[in-house]
């Protein structure tokens, strides 16, 4: 494939040296023209004979191979395999050119996604990130692409029609992903939803229309929750550690379960498709597992123009200028083509208008090319040393990172490329500011040392749901006033208050209270605000909104499926506001939230009569959809894979009729304290299917023999006619873990199928 040339009008800062984050500002004005990479096969890889797969009866491939390389090539070919078409898709998209392979797409989601990819220049950075990488790491790069090349040609059949564009796939795909998916969609993710008008993950924004029944953006924008237990709080005297990452169910953001074995190397664990190295990982030596963070990673600069560029310190200064053209693909197969226009800054690139003015975006860590090198290396250390010797890298650009061994070590860190600023506190740095002046711009990224962490607390865990730092290892408080303001924000989040209730609830914790209190549904929220909203219905309530006061005071205040109230308190607390962070703590709660006291604040309700007319309110929508207030939560949440849905676990593989599957749902909005997230989509003839929530999740002790137990919600493939694919979520219907096998003769016992190499 021929090279794509990339042309640039450059301003000053095409040419001049970079000092202290700002560009110099003498304005030299020319064109240039770059070739960018062309898409490439890898290197020719074989592996060596004796390295295999062997795939169990779940689907979850098993990877013995007889070398390192040899381990990447199969981990390519497995996931091929296994989610060949979404995985293409997903490499295709990264590299800016979804629009070119598939069309626009729903709501031009592939369009939108490839003009923010150029917008950010993507491809021209992964390029240089590539040229960086060890010769090592770049090898078992190729070998995972080489793997995903050989796959495809073993079962081209296999493929939609329209991925095999998308081939071959290589090394420079790899790292285009990586980038699009962390630095952008993650760590920039809020910033993207901003310049689309919406305000909540893309994934999901394209897929969760609002609608009365609550579909928090909090919720929808992250999520997760990890425990990471110490041998004092554990009634074995071992370690334990919860993964339970809480991302969309289909699309990119979908896990793939896998082991992977060579010389030196054993683990286990998830990773989201596209991404060559397990961020969810445990070994016989140790566990970790990641929460998306409260880290503004990206920072806004609101910038005056004036004639000839824009103003910065008290000069004008030039845009620097790029053109990058598309191509987008039309439904006769004809192409027209859109060129995104770049205009940059000495802060990074305008990536709106705000009331006519630009708004330029700087994201930190864009000069840490080694997230995949350093996920890989952090699964594969020996013990606490060698992982801390990985972690302090911080080439990851966000997520909490918890920790737990076999030595009885544990670690919460607030993981972030967070940049380091001269003032202003979180609020302050999460809308745009003054882009006129050097005084804003930041000066590095604070360092491993600089960051919020506890290791090995009194209190015997650490914990996160995706609220702020502080109270990972509760009473063990990590002390906001340590830490600089912009770090992260000082609220309470309901989930993570019953996070912290069922783990200091109990003096010590055996492994099977830990997978019991995983699948707890019992909403937080409900404990903490049902009494007051009783007694203000009692004193200002309707007959109708009585009359749902009397569902709710006998509801069981969880998310089961047979629970009669979920529905309607649901409704309720999104009129309320949740989740009870920020503002709403302030405007609706008598009590405020207080980082100290997550048991017992946020508490109360500050205005009884407006609480009993949201009352009212929510049952008048629930009668005239359901005709009755107590529809039960398993009526409403349908758990749907391959049925008439119109959620994600259907999407993702395309509407295959095998193996169908419709049944009862349980788990539901964690914005309500429920700790299983199970989050509903858009409501179609009265129900709703999952779109996000539990996905992977895994449970693990380091006793003798270890105990581990895990699930995938949606199943380990996603290929049209997989039966894999709608396996485990009757398990998860009844609430069911699996054992994991690790050993030969453990997946030999339940071997489906071996595949030699």
């Amino acid at each position: 494939m021929a090279a794509q040339f990339i042309c640039a009008h450059a301003g000053a800062g095409a040419t001049l040296r970079k000092a202290k984050g700002l560009w110099g500002a003498a304005a030299i004005f020319m064109l240039t023209c770059a070739a960018m990479p062309a898409e490439q096969s890898p290197p020719p890889y074989h592996p060596h004979k004796g390295s295999e797969i062997l795939w169990d009866s779940f689907g979850v491939p098993h990877i013995f191979a007889k070398s390192v390389p040899d381990m990447f090539y199969l981990f390519g070919y497995a996931e091929t395999e296994a989610h060949g078409d979404l995985l293409l898709h997903v490499l295709g998209g990264s590299r800016g050119r979804g629009a070119e392979y598939f069309g626009p797409g729903y709501q031009d989601a592939n369009l939108k996604t490839d003009r923010w990819i150029w917008l950010n220049e993507v491809p021209a950075r992964s390029a240089s990130w590539l040229a960086q990488q060890t010769p090592e790491f770049r090898g078992y790069l190729n070998a995972f692409a080489a793997g995903i090349n050989a796959a495809a040609a073993a079962h081209p059949d296999a493929l939609a029609a329209e991925v095999r564009a998308v081939l071959p796939i290589s090394a420079l795909d790899l790292i285009e992903h990586e980038q699009h998916f962390y630095n952008f969609e993650f760590v920039a993710g809020r910033a993207l939803m901003e310049s689309r008008g919406g305000n909540v993950q893309p994934s999901l924004a394209e897929a969760v229309p609002e609608d009365g029944f609550g579909n928090a953006p909090q919720d929808l924008a992250d999520g997760s929750n990890g425990w990471a237990i110490a041998p004092s709080h554990s009634a074995s005297g071992k370690a334990m550690l919860l993964m339970n990452p809480h991302l969309a169910w289909g699309g990119e953001q979908t896990y793939f379960e896998l082991q992977l074995s060579a010389p030196g190397v054993n683990v286990y664990g998830a990773t989201q498709i596209g991404v060559p190295a397990l961020r969810f990982v445990m070994s016989d030596q140790l566990a970790i597992t990641n929460t998306v963070n409260t880290n503004n990673g990206h920072v806004l600069y609101r910038i005056t123009e004036a004639p000839g560029g824009y103003q910065f310190d008290g000069k004008v200064l030039p845009y620097e200028k790029a053109s990058y053209p598309i191509k987008i693909r039309q439904p006769d197969n004809s192409f027209k083509t859109e060129t995104v226009e770049v205009l940059k800054t000495v802060h990074g690139p305008v990536i709106r208008h705000d009331n006519g003015a630009p708004i330029a975006m700087y994201v930190p860590g864009l000069d840490k090319p080694f997230l995949l090198d350093q996920v890989y290396r952090m699964g594969i250390a020996r013990n606490f040393a060698e992982y801390q010797t990985q972690v302090k890298r911080l080439q990851i650009p966000m997520y909490n990172i918890l920790y737990a061994d076999r030595d009885g070590h544990i670690e919460y860190l607030f993981n972030a490329s967070v940049a380091r600023r001269s003032e202003g506190d979180w609020a302050f740095w999460n809308r745009p500011v003054a882009g006129d002046t050097s005084r804003l711009l930041p000066t590095g990224v604070l360092s491993y040392d600089e960051l919020p962490k506890v290791i090995d607390p009194p209190s015997g865990y650490v914990q996160n749901s995706n609220e702020p730092p502080w109270d990972a290892a509760w009473p063990t408080m990590i002390k906001p006033a340590d830490y600089p303001p912009y770090v992260a924000p000082v609220w309470g989040y309901f989930r993570s208050d019953r996070a912290l209730r069922m783990l200091s609830e109990d003096p010590k914790i055996s492994f099977d209270m830990l997978l019991a209190k995983k699948l707890s549904t019992r909403a937080e929220a409900a404990d903490r605000l049902l009494p007051d909203l009783l007694a203000a219905v009692e004193t200002y309530g309707t007959p109708r909104a009585k009359k749902a006061a009397q569902v709710l005071k006998d509801w069981d205040r969880q998310a089961e499926a047979g629970s009669r109230g979920t529905l309607l308190f649901w409704n309720w607390a999104n009129r309320f506001g949740m989740p009870a962070g920020q503002e709403n703590s302030v405007r609706n709660f008598a009590t405020p939230a207080a980082v100290d006291k997550p048991l017992t604040t946020p508490a109360g309700i500050k205005d009884p009569k407006a609480a009993a007319e949201m009352l009212d309110a929510a049952a008048a929508a629930v009668e005239k959809q359901y005709g009755a207030l107590d529809k039960p939560w398993g009526e409403f949440l349908r758990l749907q894979i391959n049925a008439q849905s119109s959620g994600a676990a259907t999407a993702v593989n395309r509407g295959t009729p095998l193996d169908r599957i419709d049944l009862p749902g349980n788990g539901g909005p964690g914005a309500i304290g429920i700790f299983r997230v199970v989050t509903p989509g858009p409501i179609q003839d009265g129900t709703a299917t999952p779109v996000h929530g539990d996905g992977f999740t895994l449970a693990v002790q380091f006793s003798q023999p270890m105990q581990v137990k895990a699930l995938v919600s949606y199943g380990d493939c996603s290929q049209p006619g997989c039966k894999h694919h709608t396996d485990q979520l009757p398990l998860f219907e009844q609430k069911q873990w699996r054992d994991v096998w690790r050993t030969r003769p453990e997946v030999a016992a339940h071997l489906e199928r071996r595949e030699a190499f």
